[in-house]
Protein backbone atom coordinates (compact mmCIF):
# COMPACT_ATOMS: atom_id res chain seq x y z
CA UNK A 1 0.00 0.00 0.00
CA UNK A 2 1.69 3.20 -1.20
CA UNK A 3 -1.12 5.42 0.12
CA UNK A 4 -1.67 6.13 3.83
CA UNK A 5 -3.84 3.69 5.73
CA UNK A 6 -7.53 4.13 4.99
CA UNK A 7 -9.88 4.16 8.01
CA UNK A 8 -12.85 2.71 6.11
CA UNK A 9 -10.77 -0.18 4.79
CA UNK A 10 -7.88 -0.74 7.20
CA UNK A 11 -9.60 0.50 10.35
CA UNK A 12 -12.89 -1.35 10.07
CA UNK A 13 -11.89 -3.79 12.83
CA UNK A 14 -9.37 -1.54 14.62
CA UNK A 15 -8.93 -2.22 18.35
CA UNK A 16 -11.09 0.07 20.52
CA UNK A 17 -12.57 1.54 17.35
CA UNK A 18 -15.56 2.99 19.25
CA UNK A 19 -13.14 5.24 21.16
CA UNK A 20 -11.64 6.64 17.92
CA UNK A 21 -12.12 10.14 16.60
CA UNK A 22 -10.36 12.36 14.07
CA UNK A 23 -9.16 15.79 15.19
CA UNK A 24 -7.46 18.64 13.30
CA UNK A 25 -4.58 20.25 15.21
CA UNK A 26 -1.17 21.64 14.34
CA UNK A 27 -1.98 21.61 10.63
CA UNK A 28 -2.66 17.85 10.40
CA UNK A 29 -5.55 15.47 11.02
CA UNK A 30 -5.02 13.07 13.92
CA UNK A 31 -6.44 9.69 14.78
CA UNK A 32 -6.90 9.69 18.55
CA UNK A 33 -8.72 7.37 20.93
CA UNK A 34 -10.48 8.76 24.00
CA UNK A 35 -12.07 6.49 26.56
CA UNK A 36 -13.05 6.51 30.23
CA UNK A 37 -13.76 9.10 32.92
CA UNK A 38 -11.57 10.56 35.64
CA UNK A 39 -8.10 12.13 35.71
CA UNK A 40 -6.64 12.51 32.22
CA UNK A 41 -3.93 10.01 31.26
CA UNK A 42 -1.98 10.57 28.03
CA UNK A 43 -0.60 7.47 26.26
CA UNK A 44 2.06 7.71 23.54
CA UNK A 45 3.17 4.68 21.56
CA UNK A 46 6.69 4.18 20.21
CA UNK A 47 8.35 4.36 16.79
CA UNK A 48 6.62 2.33 14.10
CA UNK A 49 3.59 1.45 16.23
CA UNK A 50 0.13 2.99 16.65
CA UNK A 51 -2.84 3.01 19.02
CA UNK A 52 -3.21 -0.72 18.39
CA UNK A 53 -0.28 -1.19 20.78
CA UNK A 54 -2.63 -0.21 23.64
CA UNK A 55 -5.44 -2.53 22.49
CA UNK A 56 -5.64 -4.44 25.79
CA UNK A 57 -4.10 -1.89 28.16
CA UNK A 58 -6.30 1.09 27.25
CA UNK A 59 -9.61 -0.46 28.43
CA UNK A 60 -8.00 -1.46 31.73
CA UNK A 61 -6.73 2.08 32.37
CA UNK A 62 -10.04 3.61 31.24
CA UNK A 63 -11.70 2.14 34.33
CA UNK A 64 -10.06 4.87 36.44
CA UNK A 65 -8.81 7.46 33.91
CA UNK A 66 -9.94 9.45 30.92
CA UNK A 67 -7.38 8.00 28.53
CA UNK A 68 -6.10 9.97 25.51
CA UNK A 69 -4.12 7.87 23.01
CA UNK A 70 -3.17 9.34 19.59
CA UNK A 71 -1.39 7.85 16.64
CA UNK A 72 1.89 9.78 16.35
CA UNK A 73 2.35 12.06 13.32
CA UNK A 74 2.66 9.97 10.16
CA UNK A 75 1.91 6.77 12.06
CA UNK A 76 -1.19 4.65 11.74
CA UNK A 77 -4.11 6.83 10.70
CA UNK A 78 -2.63 10.23 11.62
CA UNK A 79 -1.70 12.48 8.71
CA UNK A 80 1.94 12.82 7.67
CA UNK A 81 3.34 16.30 8.51
CA UNK A 82 6.31 17.97 6.84
CA UNK A 83 9.46 15.85 7.16
CA UNK A 84 11.13 18.48 9.35
CA UNK A 85 8.34 18.06 11.90
CA UNK A 86 8.92 14.31 12.24
CA UNK A 87 11.61 14.86 14.88
CA UNK A 88 11.66 14.92 18.66
CA UNK A 89 10.99 18.68 19.08
CA UNK A 90 8.75 18.82 16.02
CA UNK A 91 6.52 15.93 17.07
CA UNK A 92 6.40 17.18 20.66
CA UNK A 93 5.17 20.56 19.40
CA UNK A 94 2.51 18.91 17.23
CA UNK A 95 1.37 16.75 20.13
CA UNK A 96 1.12 19.86 22.29
CA UNK A 97 -1.19 21.37 19.68
CA UNK A 98 -3.35 18.24 19.80
CA UNK A 99 -3.62 18.27 23.61
CA UNK A 100 -4.53 21.97 23.51
CA UNK A 101 -7.15 21.39 20.79
CA UNK A 102 -8.71 18.61 22.87
CA UNK A 103 -8.77 20.94 25.87
CA UNK A 104 -7.18 18.25 28.05
CA UNK A 105 -4.68 18.58 30.90
CA UNK A 106 -3.01 15.21 31.51
CA UNK A 107 -2.50 14.44 35.20
CA UNK A 108 -0.16 11.57 34.31
CA UNK A 109 1.43 10.34 31.09
CA UNK A 110 2.69 6.97 29.86
CA UNK A 111 5.03 6.50 26.92
CA UNK A 112 6.41 3.36 25.35
CA UNK A 113 9.97 3.47 23.98
CA UNK A 114 10.36 6.74 22.00
CA UNK A 115 6.95 7.83 23.29
CA UNK A 116 8.53 8.48 26.68
CA UNK A 117 11.09 10.85 25.14
CA UNK A 118 8.25 12.75 23.47
CA UNK A 119 6.43 13.12 26.79
CA UNK A 120 9.57 14.43 28.50
CA UNK A 121 10.14 16.91 25.66
CA UNK A 122 6.52 18.07 25.94
CA UNK A 123 6.87 18.53 29.71
CA UNK A 124 10.16 20.42 29.39
CA UNK A 125 8.59 22.70 26.76
CA UNK A 126 5.52 23.36 28.92
CA UNK A 127 3.03 21.60 26.64
CA UNK A 128 1.96 19.30 29.49
CA UNK A 129 2.45 19.39 33.26
CA UNK A 130 1.84 15.85 34.53
CA UNK A 131 2.45 14.59 38.05
CA UNK A 132 4.27 11.56 36.70
CA UNK A 133 5.77 10.42 33.41
CA UNK A 134 5.95 6.65 33.19
CA UNK A 135 8.27 5.14 30.58
CA UNK A 136 7.69 1.59 29.36
CA UNK A 137 11.08 0.32 28.16
CA UNK A 138 11.88 3.95 27.44
CA UNK A 139 14.30 4.86 24.64
CA UNK A 140 16.08 7.81 26.26
CA UNK A 141 19.80 7.24 25.89
CA UNK A 142 21.53 8.66 22.79
CA UNK A 143 23.62 6.45 20.54
CA UNK A 144 27.23 7.22 21.35
CA UNK A 145 30.35 7.90 19.32
CA UNK A 146 30.90 6.73 15.78
CA UNK A 147 28.17 4.11 16.02
CA UNK A 148 25.62 6.83 16.73
CA UNK A 149 26.75 8.94 13.81
CA UNK A 150 26.75 5.92 11.50
CA UNK A 151 23.24 4.93 12.59
CA UNK A 152 21.95 8.45 12.03
CA UNK A 153 23.52 8.64 8.58
CA UNK A 154 22.09 5.25 7.62
CA UNK A 155 18.63 6.24 8.83
CA UNK A 156 18.81 9.48 6.84
CA UNK A 157 19.81 7.50 3.74
CA UNK A 158 16.79 5.24 4.23
CA UNK A 159 14.50 8.24 4.74
CA UNK A 160 15.68 9.89 1.52
CA UNK A 161 15.51 6.74 -0.59
CA UNK A 162 11.94 6.23 -1.87
CA UNK A 163 12.62 2.56 -2.59
CA UNK A 164 13.37 1.66 1.03
CA UNK A 165 9.82 1.94 2.44
CA UNK A 166 8.51 -0.01 -0.55
CA UNK A 167 11.06 -2.75 0.12
CA UNK A 168 10.09 -3.04 3.78
CA UNK A 169 6.38 -2.95 2.86
CA UNK A 170 7.03 -5.83 0.47
CA UNK A 171 8.85 -7.73 3.20
CA UNK A 172 5.85 -7.22 5.48
CA UNK A 173 3.78 -9.46 3.22
CA UNK A 174 5.64 -12.36 4.85
CA UNK A 175 3.92 -13.11 8.17
CA UNK A 176 6.93 -15.06 9.41
CA UNK A 177 9.14 -11.97 8.92
CA UNK A 178 6.82 -9.94 11.18
CA UNK A 179 6.94 -12.65 13.83
CA UNK A 180 10.75 -12.72 13.70
CA UNK A 181 10.86 -8.92 13.96
CA UNK A 182 8.69 -8.91 17.07
CA UNK A 183 10.53 -11.78 18.69
CA UNK A 184 13.76 -9.91 18.00
CA UNK A 185 12.61 -7.36 20.59
CA UNK A 186 12.39 -10.11 23.21
CA UNK A 187 8.58 -10.20 23.06
CA UNK A 188 6.08 -12.85 22.04
CA UNK A 189 2.77 -11.17 21.28
CA UNK A 190 -0.53 -12.73 20.24
CA UNK A 191 -1.59 -13.37 16.65
CA UNK A 192 -3.94 -10.39 16.71
CA UNK A 193 -1.02 -8.11 17.50
CA UNK A 194 1.14 -9.65 14.77
CA UNK A 195 -1.63 -9.18 12.21
CA UNK A 196 -2.02 -5.51 13.15
CA UNK A 197 1.72 -4.83 12.92
CA UNK A 198 1.73 -6.52 9.54
CA UNK A 199 -1.11 -4.24 8.41
CA UNK A 200 0.89 -1.18 9.48
CA UNK A 201 4.15 -2.33 7.92
CA UNK A 202 2.47 -2.97 4.58
CA UNK A 203 1.84 0.78 4.36
CA UNK A 204 4.57 2.65 2.51
CA UNK A 205 3.42 5.91 4.13
CA UNK A 206 3.62 4.52 7.68
CA UNK A 207 7.08 3.08 7.04
CA UNK A 208 8.39 6.30 5.48
CA UNK A 209 7.28 8.26 8.56
CA UNK A 210 8.90 5.69 10.84
CA UNK A 211 12.21 5.86 8.97
CA UNK A 212 12.11 9.68 8.83
CA UNK A 213 11.50 9.79 12.59
CA UNK A 214 14.57 7.59 13.16
CA UNK A 215 16.67 9.75 10.83
CA UNK A 216 15.73 12.98 12.62
CA UNK A 217 15.91 11.63 16.18
CA UNK A 218 18.39 13.38 18.51
CA UNK A 219 18.30 12.58 22.24
CA UNK A 220 21.40 14.57 23.26
CA UNK A 221 19.57 17.86 24.07
CA UNK A 222 16.89 15.94 25.98
CA UNK A 223 19.48 14.22 28.16
CA UNK A 224 21.18 17.54 28.86
CA UNK A 225 17.88 19.00 30.13
CA UNK A 226 16.59 15.94 31.98
CA UNK A 227 17.55 17.40 35.35
CA UNK A 228 15.08 20.25 34.81
CA UNK A 229 12.07 17.93 34.53
CA UNK A 230 9.40 18.81 37.10
CA UNK A 231 7.42 15.59 36.72
CA UNK A 232 8.35 12.47 38.63
CA UNK A 233 10.00 10.10 36.14
CA UNK A 234 9.36 6.36 36.53
CA UNK A 235 10.91 3.80 34.19
CA UNK A 236 9.36 0.35 33.91
CA UNK A 237 12.08 -1.90 32.56
CA UNK A 238 11.70 -5.45 31.24
CA UNK A 239 14.84 -7.47 31.85
CA UNK A 240 14.14 -9.42 28.64
CA UNK A 241 14.07 -6.30 26.43
CA UNK A 242 16.30 -6.94 23.41
CA UNK A 243 15.53 -3.63 21.68
CA UNK A 244 16.52 -1.21 24.47
CA UNK A 245 19.22 -2.46 26.82
CA UNK A 246 18.06 -2.51 30.47
CA UNK A 247 21.52 -1.11 31.24
CA UNK A 248 20.36 2.19 29.73
CA UNK A 249 17.94 2.62 32.64
CA UNK A 250 20.68 1.91 35.17
CA UNK A 251 22.90 4.47 33.44
CA UNK A 252 20.17 7.12 33.62
CA UNK A 253 19.54 6.33 37.29
CA UNK A 254 23.23 6.87 38.07
CA UNK A 255 23.15 10.26 36.35
CA UNK A 256 19.76 11.26 37.76
CA UNK A 257 19.16 9.60 41.15
CA UNK A 258 15.61 10.98 41.35
CA UNK A 259 14.50 8.59 38.59
CA UNK A 260 12.50 5.60 39.87
CA UNK A 261 13.17 2.18 38.33
CA UNK A 262 10.60 -0.63 38.31
CA UNK A 263 11.80 -4.01 37.06
CA UNK A 264 9.81 -6.66 35.18
CA UNK A 265 11.15 -10.19 35.45
CA UNK A 266 9.26 -11.33 32.36
CA UNK A 267 8.52 -9.83 28.96
CA UNK A 268 10.46 -7.95 26.32
CA UNK A 269 10.26 -4.58 24.64
CA UNK A 270 6.50 -4.97 24.09
CA UNK A 271 5.77 -6.01 27.67
CA UNK A 272 2.58 -3.90 27.75
CA UNK A 273 1.22 -6.02 24.89
CA UNK A 274 2.37 -9.28 26.46
CA UNK A 275 1.02 -8.65 29.96
CA UNK A 276 -1.34 -5.67 30.05
CA UNK A 277 -2.78 -6.64 33.45
CA UNK A 278 0.63 -6.39 35.13
CA UNK A 279 1.44 -3.10 33.41
CA UNK A 280 -1.96 -1.59 34.27
CA UNK A 281 -1.47 -2.51 37.94
CA UNK A 282 2.02 -0.95 37.94
CA UNK A 283 0.75 2.27 36.35
CA UNK A 284 -1.98 2.54 38.99
CA UNK A 285 0.50 1.88 41.80
CA UNK A 286 2.89 4.53 40.50
CA UNK A 287 0.48 7.26 39.44
CA UNK A 288 -1.86 7.41 42.43
CA UNK A 289 0.81 7.88 45.15
CA UNK A 290 2.55 10.54 43.03
CA UNK A 291 -0.71 12.47 42.63
CA UNK A 292 -1.39 12.25 46.35
CA UNK A 293 2.07 13.55 47.21
CA UNK A 294 1.66 16.47 44.76
CA UNK A 295 -1.73 17.50 46.18
CA UNK A 296 -1.06 16.66 49.83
Amino acid sequence: MNAPLDWARDGKDWPNRKASRFVKAGGITWHVQVEGKGPVLLLLHGTGASTHSWRDLLPLLARDYRVIAPDLPGHGFTQIPRSAEISLPGMAKLLGSLVAELGEKPVDAVGHSAGCALLIRMALDGAINPHAIIGLNAALRPFGGGAGRAFSSLARFFALNPLVPRFFAWQASDASAIRRLMEGTGSRIDQRGLDLYQRLFRSHAHLRSTITMMANWDLVPLNEELGHLNASLHLIVAQGDKAISPEDARHLKRRHPAIHLHWLKEGGHLAHEENPLEIAALIHDIAKPVALRRTG
